[in-house]
């Protein structure tokens, strides 16, 4: 789900390739699942081996991450660990969603509805253990390094980000501002022409930028007033927020009366099912770890091919181009590196 920040904090369009030799700290289950629900067949169907496993979120990790390396980008890759309690309604409610979305996939597809079909396989995407382990496989074989995270791998690439050991973190939610995240890139993993759910069109999706301290400055808050904001409209740890308060209201709220505890005596029928203090706990100390190592390193170019070919039966053509494209990148890397050490 993620909070809702869309319509009240200023964003900036980048390019990617303007990023050459930065550190972007990736949020993995985010970006996963992107791959996983974006990359099917018209009808919903996911890529698939011939032995029924899905591969739709391999295809995307190689080929974007393949396509950001050779931009002279440095990805790294965070991975959730144990989720908060707190994050347990949140986490049934997706569950039923999907429960919903797969009874209505058979619906559209005993009706020929393709388009539905796409949209609620969509929605029904799941995470399998497999997919994880394969994704950390190809990402080792990619040379790139990975972050297990003791708890939201949000909140540990913020953290890694604000050390100054990443750039940017990304992620397609906005919760990584409330982490502390500095700088927050969007549109990393999904760039490109999507089409917009249930409607006959497409809209360009394009790389964008969300500075922590310009959006302080330009909503007049502090980082603890933003969280506030966030918890009155809901998070992934209270989803429903303050029911009738959007994000207009909020930051007009917490702008006006300066903390939650304060903004809620003057909302009708103002009801928290979980003590607003503790999600500002989550997000203000989250738990994180120093325990990482991160380092580049050459893509074991024939280990890639004998598992996206010979195991997941990809084309060797197009996977041969697209470390071609990496190696381009490697070099640009290596070349800048050495430009820095001539002139510093």
């Amino acid at each position: 789900m993620g909070v809702n920040f869309k319509d009240i904090i200023p964003k900036s369009p980048i390019k990617l390739e303007d990023l050459n030799g930065k550190i972007i700290a990736i949020d993995a289950y985010n970006a996963i699942y992107q791959f996983l629900s974006i990359i099917r067949q018209p009808d919903g169907t996911p890529l698939k081996d011939s032995t029924g496993k899905i591969t739709s979120h391999l295809s995307g990790l190689f080929y974007r991450t393949s396509n950001l390396v050779e931009m002279g980008l440095k990805p790294v890759y965070i991975f959730d660990g144990k989720s908060p309690a707190l994050k347990a309604e949140e986490i049934e409610r997706r569950r039923q969603a999907k429960v919903h979305a797969i009874a209505e996939y058979e619906k559209a597809a005993a009706a020929g509805d393709i388009a539905k079909m796409r949209t609620y396989a969509q929605a029904s995407t799941t995470m399998k253990d497999y997919m994880l382990d394969d994704s950390i496989k190809l990402i080792e074989l990619m040379g790139l390094p990975w972050v297990q995270a003791p708890s939201e791998g949000e909140a540990q690439a913020a953290y890694m980000t604000r050390k100054g050991n990443s750039d940017y973190c990304a992620s397609q939610d906005y919760d990584s501002l409330l982490f502390g995240a500095p700088k927050l890139l969007r549109n990393v993993t999904i760039s490109g022409r999507r089409k917009v759910p249930g409607k006959n069109m497409y809209i360009d999706i394009t790389p964008e930028v969300a500075e922590l301290s310009k959006i302080l400055s330009f909503c007049k808050l502090s980082h603890e007033q933003l969280v506030d904001v966030g918890i009155l409209i809901g998070t992934d740890f209270n989803p429903d927020g303050i029911k009738g308060i959007g994000s207009k209201t909020a930051l007009k709220l917490i702008k006006e009366y300066g903390t939650i505890e304060k903004a809620v005596l003057h909302i009708k029928d103002a009801k928290f099912t979980v003590d607003p203090v503790e999600i500002k706990n989550i997000f203000l100390q989250p738990k994180v770890s120093d325990d990482y190592k991160m380092e580049w390193k050459e893509p074991d170019q024939q280990g890639i091919v004998d598992f996206l070919c010979g195991e997941k039966e990809f084309s060797e053509e197009r996977i041969q181009k697209a470390l071609e494209r990496m190696n381009i990148g490697n070099k640009k890397q290596k070349s800048k590196t050495s430009l820095e050490k001539w002139f510093t």
